[in-house]
């Protein structure tokens, strides 16, 4: 049984989110949620709501699935399309420059250890 969660269009580079899912990847979800809490980098909280939403997706997919044996089976940071936070800066002579905003697409799939 598999959980996937996504979280879209999240205001944070893809560099800084793949630090923080490289952490969580492959340990047990309770564990990760406990470490993602206490881990000071801007990318932690949007990855534990992640993992929480996956979480209750494999709550409602199935009844009967066991909460202790879920695990962060895969996790991954891709580049969203930066077209809506494009900023720019003043710059000399009259001319500006443009200011690349990350924009990030998370994605985080959860599975059970004791399935064959």
């Amino acid at each position: 049984m598999e959980a996937v969660a996504k979280a879209k269009f999240q205001r944070i580079s893809v560099r800084k989110a793949r630090t923080i899912l490289n952490m969580v990847r492959g340990q047990n979800a309770a564990v990760a949620l406990d470490a993602l809490r206490f881990t000071p980098k801007s990318a932690a909280p949007i990855v534990a709501k992640v993992i929480d939403s996956a979480i209750a997706n494999a709550q409602q997919s199935s009844k009967d699935v066991n909460l202790d044996g879920l695990y962060v089976k895969a996790c991954w940071a891709d580049k969203a399309p930066d077209r809506f936070m494009r900023r720019w800066r003043p710059r000399a002579q009259g001319r500006a420059t443009r200011i690349v905003k990350g924009m990030s697409h998370i994605t985080v799939v959860l599975g059970e250890r004791g399935e064959a």
